[in-house]
């Protein structure tokens, strides 16, 4: 099979953030585009030659495709072998823990997270280092560089490879290996967790439901829920994986996942119900009338998690990102750990994982995980909740009783707005950033201001700063409001408002979450100027 190098001109749009290169479909589709991305990472970390390279995806459309073409630019570029997920599946933490357990140089997710699937939605590839971690933010901006400047690519012509048939054939000189994408994942999860104490909650009567939203986690969930664990087949819906994730919006969150909420109010309710994103690193949590948000799940689960056979010798720190709610704080302070606050970006948890600093990780946007991938992990989560429950006999709402009598209760709300003009979200930051100096000391929804600045962060394992994170105002303890700007859609701009109120009172726990944060909502309004400079009276979303 000839290799050959290909001219090409280069794209001027093909930056990508630790999260990946998101695109639609269409940009993916034109001719070179993919082919100019993967060969700027091939030239920009030349460490990667005569290596291992893990390949896999969420099952989107263009997944299978795109895989050939990445193997052929891989085989030409001098890898020495190759790990596809059968079918082209491969969850992200999933494809993180094959990068760390089989010492590869590195890998690359063909996926978009959770934004839409299908001819007409968005596409996407990520490209992790070895270690499993996401790439840093400086090696992304090499990539782009270099993207700019590109004038060929190398391919190895005339080989194609089936993705389907498990064991090992040859691409050129590359060896390339087709895996049963959940095999390892699934035995990592029997080490983790006390299977056997899971089997026999369900056995006594205990259900549960989780929905794979017709993505990658599937057949993960099928494998483990119902074969190894014993629930009932309706346990897992939509757990087909299609290339538009059945029509659906993939991000498990109470808008996107209405019928999941619906079911846990309804009155036959299982006692754990969950979804995952697209490629399976998001969560979303529920129980019997009850939603867990994703900063209590991280604050709970932290709690718990030394009942937990992979956790016995308990915790070294707990990690949360800057705009997550503080519960976790509280539980490192009884714990007596660390507690680091970081930006948000994976990125700053794997460094703090790879130090052996922390153990559990996670932020507000439904993202929880351990030391044991450096990926946030939908699954791992759900597995952690069910084997939580199934240790303390209790339900989900006593457990988070049990939890906001003794540590308090952080209500919290995130406020989209999305698909904003660039400007438009910008004018937004720059009123509340204008407004900054002025506020400690004010009163902001009747609370005393005693902080607003913009966010910065100090990395403590290699010193690099972090700066522009966001805009907070924190009225102490008692409430804190954030708002930044996030770049993980393909069209416009999102502004993220997050609201947070800290009741300890009994009478307080059981308040409904909109009517917590509502004095914060108004007050920020009439701060940042939102509905005049945007035009939008109310949020998209409300999660």
């Amino acid at each position: 099979m000839p290799i050959r190098d290909i001219q090409t001109k280069p794209y001027l749009d093909q930056k990508a953030g630790t999260a990946g290169l998101r695109k639609k479909v269409a940009v993916f589709q034109q001719p070179h585009y993919l082919e100019n991305y993967l060969q700027s990472i091939f030239d920009c970390v030349p460490e990667l030659k005569d290596g291992i390279l893990v390949i896999g995806g969420d099952g989107r459309y263009h997944n299978r495709d795109a895989i050939q073409t990445t193997a052929a630019i891989a085989a030409a570029n001098g890898i020495a072998r190759l790990i596809i997920g059968q079918g082209g599946l491969l969850s992200t933490p999933a494809a993180s823990m094959l990068i760390r357990n089989r010492r590869a140089a590195g890998g690359f997710l063909l996926t978009a997270s959770h934004n839409p699937a299908g001819p007409d939605g968005d596409f996407g590839i990520k490209f992790n280092v070895a270690g499993g971690g996401q790439a840093s933010e400086s090696l992304t901006s090499r990539i782009f560089e270099h993207s700019k400047t590109i004038a060929r690519y190398r391919r190895l012509d005339g080989g194609t490879i089936d993705i389907d048939r498990r064991g090992e054939q040859h691409l050129g000189s590359t060896v390339v290996e087709i895996v049963d994408c959940v095999e390892d994942y699934a035995a990592l999860m029997q080490q983790l967790f006390d299977f056997e104490r899971i089997r026999d909650w369900l056995k006594r009567g205990a259900r549960l439901r989780f929905d794979a939203m017709h993505a990658v986690t599937g057949p993960y969930a099928r494998r483990i829920f119902v074969e190894q664990l014993g629930a009932p087949p309706d346990s897992v819906m939509n757990a087909v994986p299609l290339e538009d994730f059945g029509g659906g919006h993939p991000d498990p969150n109470l808008i996107h996942a209405k019928h999941l909420a619906e079911l846990a109010h309804g009155d036959d309710a299982p006692d754990l119900i969950a979804a995952s994103d697209g490629d399976g690193d998001r969560n979303m949590i529920l129980g019997r009338g009850i939603f867990i948000s994703p900063g209590d799940s991280l604050a709970m689960l932290a709690a718990n998690l030394p009942l937990l056979p992979g956790y016995r010798d308990g915790l070294r720190g707990i990690a949360r990102s800057m705009p997550t709610c503080r519960a976790a704080d509280q539980v490192a302070k009884a714990l007596k750990v660390p507690l680091h606050e970081t930006p948000t970006g994976w990125k700053f948890f794997c460094n703090l994982l790879d130090a052996g600093q922390v153990t559990i990780c996670g932020e507000e946007s439904f993202g929880t995980s351990s030391s044991h991938t450096r990926e946030k992990d939908g699954l791992w989560a759900v597995l952690a909740w069910a084997n939580v429950l199934a240790a303390t006999g209790k339900s989900m709402q006593e457990i988070a009783d049990t939890h906001w009598t003794r540590f308090g209760r952080h209500y919290f709300a995130r406020h989209d707005y999305e698909e904003l003009a660039a400007p438009q979200a910008e004018a937004v930051m720059q009123a509340v950033a204008a407004e900054l100096a002025t506020l400690p000391g004010r009163a902001f929804a009747d609370l005393p201001v005693t902080l607003a600045d913009e966010f910065s962060y100090r990395d403590p394992t290699d010193g690099s700063i972090a700066s522009g994170q966001g805009l907070r105002i924190v009225c102490g303890d008692e409430a804190r409001v954030v708002l930044r700007l996030s770049g993980t859609g393909t069209r416009g701009a999102t502004l993220r408002v997050y609201l947070e109120r800290y009741v300890r009172e009994a009478a307080s726990l059981h308040w409904k979450t909109a009517d917590a944060v509502a004095p914060l909502a108004g007050a920020i309004d009439r701060l940042a100027r939102i509905a005049e400079l945007t035009g939008r009276r109310v949020p998209d979303v409300v999660t």
